[in-house]
């Protein structure tokens, strides 16, 4: 590729301000220069850049709805095709650009409406490698902007100074598939034993160097930052991502393809369960696209004979034993696959939920998967590591969504000293937590910004694995980080003085402790799900919560719904061994069958009307992610505690109001 021009024609900029009103003038025709636009928006979400409605297209009819999510002071200043046919072909936003999903088809609805670059102050690491993945172009030199108004000519070199050897050659090449073809046909493992002199490292790098593959253009020692390839032991991918990761690679290699190692790679249904159920769905009108797009996966995994969990009410013998086994993709590898020492990839972006089971995993996108599936090699950029030193006991009644509510609330977080990192969580609370609180904890790395979370395996690993999956795992010494590993970061929180903490409506990071909030909102919504907060341990304190309820004659309050939903069908089934659906139903709580719901806009207890709150023990809480409310997010203790009031409470406030 020649060093020419990365835009055709004239230069016609979007700068995404806080101010809608310059955003719709920029629409309109009116060229702004950075002064006049104002203060950029940043945190903008790919929820905003691509709404959950959208993600039913996998081709260019992406190209009508990019921005149809992106919110200033309230407002929804960006139409269905007001980008392509304004011509833009530059956006430029602030901090964080991308945060969020791992969906590919934020990046694509902006290439297909006409970008080529997008400038930003930094970027979420998926969104940036999704962009490189299918050619659009990015960068963090705000310099460009002054020179693009000017009329300069800016090429591929500049665009890519600066950015690892790996990165660049896949962009440079027009894209990854373009790139894998070319080099990746002859990939093999590495195998190089470590000796005595090897340096100190951290649990992820020795993962990695395990799997790490020989290839023509990476590094046998890749340094933090360098570009690599890796060998995953699983690869799964659900149906928002199949149908455009089988549309690329047909057309590209023609039919039928070759997909390496392909017994491990698994197919999940996970997202449409509810959907002719989701407000959402059926108030666009999509639900046909919605069962198209699920067909796709489908007539995917019929093609080449892949393993497939369905959705619960459709779903076939998932394994040996003839048990129906359904629920949310990244939970279900904990759950029946992911094991310590592991690389597992997945096409969402809270794969790291397997981390805590001391393995390596990782939300890819849609063109990382499709890649993998015809190579074998999955992109990864080496990372530098995080130290979350979790000091002293959690108080009773504090959970682990307190403790990263807390985490992302820190000024360094919030600063982005997380954004593609590894977080290594340790110390004495987490020794004491349940492989289910320490999902919490690695689950919701995506929201710290990070690459993925990870807990060195331990006696409680074994456990786990033991007593819920039936596999004796050997726990070997070399599964833990060296004394004197390096670490970028090394944070430390005294978990004996938090308390229950809420995020405020707009963003994760907007943690506060609910005791400081003096007004607290009242409550329309309550729900109680998702990949971070329907395992069982979450359910055990929806039921004490309710149980205690129960027995002091309270009931849910007028006005005041309660959603709770499995993640998995062993969830569910432990719920009823144990007699909670007695409470649950007693409450008149509404419960819904393992699968993505509320939280991702795609089924019931997402909120309808702008004027709802509610409060919800999900993971993310960015505009629009859950309907057009305001969400506050919590932990399961509290989710619960303020559906009784009526208003956000935490369990201990409520039981000192009914004090006897």
């Amino acid at each position: 590729m020649s060093d020419t021009s990365i835009i055709d024609g004239p230069v016609r900029i979007l700068f995404l301000s806080r101010d809608p009103a310059h955003v719709t003038a920029q629409l309109d025709g009116r060229a702004l220069d950075a002064e006049q636009a104002g203060p950029l928006r940043d945190d903008i979400s790919t929820d905003e850049i691509t709404p959950v409605p959208i993600l039913t297209h996998f081709d260019q009819a992406l190209g009508r709805y990019p921005y149809t999510g992106f919110q200033a002071e309230g407002k929804r200043p960006v139409g269905i095709d007001a980008v392509r046919l304004s011509g833009i072909n530059v956006v430029v936003a602030g901090k964080r650009y991308g945060k969020g999903s791992s969906r590919e088809h934020s990046p694509m609805a902006e290439k297909s409406a006409g970008v080529r670059l997008v400038i930003a102050e930094s970027f979420e690491r998926i969104y940036r490698q999704n962009a490189d993945n299918i050619g659009l172009y990015t960068s963090t030199d705000m310099g460009l902007v002054a020179r693009l108004l000017r009329g300069e000519a800016i090429g591929v070199d500049e665009i890519v100074a600066g950015r690892d050897a790996l990165a660049a050659a896949v962009v440079k090449a027009g894209g990854l598939l373009a790139f894998g073809q070319a080099h990746l046909r002859q990939t093999a493992p590495l195998d190089a034993p470590e000796d005595g002199a090897a340096p100190p490292r951290t649990l992820f790098e020795k993962i990695v160097r395990r799997h790490l593959l020989r290839t023509q253009v990476t590094s046998t020692d890749p340094a933090v930052g360098d570009g690599a390839f890796v060998r995953a032991d699983w690869r799964f991918v659900h149906e928002y991502y199949t149908g455009m990761a089988s549309h690329m690679l047909h057309a590209r290699f023609g039919r039928p393809l070759r997909l390496v190692d392909a017994d491990r790679i698994v197919v999940f249904e996970d997202h449409t369960s509810y959907v002719e159920d989701s407000p959402n769905h059926v108030r666009a009108g999509i639900v046909p696209n919605v069962w198209a797009m699920c067909q796709a996966q489908r007539d995917f995994v019929r093609d080449y004979g892949l393993r497939q969990h369905q959705t619960l009410t459709e779903a076939q013998a998932a394994l040996d034993t003839g048990v129906n086994v359904a629920g949310i993709s990244h939970a279900m590898m904990a759950e029946h696959y992911a094991l310590p020492g592991q690389v597992v990839a997945g096409t969402d972006s809270h794969t790291p939920h397997s981390g805590a089971l001391g393995c390596v995993a990782f939300g890819v996108g849609t063109t990382d998967m499709a890649n993998a599936f015809v190579t074998g090699a999955v992109r990864l950029t080496m990372p530098a590591s995080l130290r979350v030193e979790l000091e002293g006991a959690l108080p009773a009644g504090i959970t682990a969504k307190d403790v990263v509510l807390h985490l992302l609330a820190l000024p360094e977080i919030r600063a982005g000293a997380g954004v593609g990192k590894v977080f290594e969580f340790t110390g004495p609370a987490v020794a004491a937590m349940s492989i289910d609180e320490r999902a919490t904890l690695t689950n919701m790395t995506a929201e710290l910004g990070g690459l993925t979370g990870i807990v060195a395996p331990d006696a409680e690993t074994a456990r786990f694995l033991r007593e819920r999956r039936g596999v004796d795992a050997v726990i070997e010494p070399w599964m833990r980080s060296d004394p004197g590993a390096v670490y970028a970061l090394e944070l430390r929180v005294d978990c004996a003085a938090l308390e229950p903490l809420v995020a405020a409506p707009g963003d994760p990071g907007n943690g506060m402790a609910l005791s400081s909030l003096a007004v607290r909102p009242k409550v329309d919504i309550a729900y109680g799900g998702s990949c971070t907060a329907g395992k069982r341990e979450d359910f055990d304190h929806y039921h004490e919560v309710l149980a205690w309820a129960v027995g002091r004659g309270l009931r849910i309050p007028e006005g005041v719904t309660l959603f709770l939903q499995y993640g998995t069908t062993a969830v569910r089934d432990y719920c009823v061994s144990r007699g909670y659906d007695r409470i649950f139903d007693a409450m008149g709580a509404r419960i819904l069958q393992p699968s993505c719901g509320a939280c991702a806009n795609c089924g019931p207890g997402a909120s309808t009307e702008p004027s709802q709150v509610t409060v919800s023990a999900i993971n993310r809480n960015f505009p629009g992610r859950s309907g057009p409310g305001s969400v506050w997010l919590a932990s399961p203790p509290t989710v619960v505690a303020s559906a009784l009031a009526g208003e956000l409470v935490s369990y201990a406030e409520l039981k000192a109001r009914y004090a006897r």
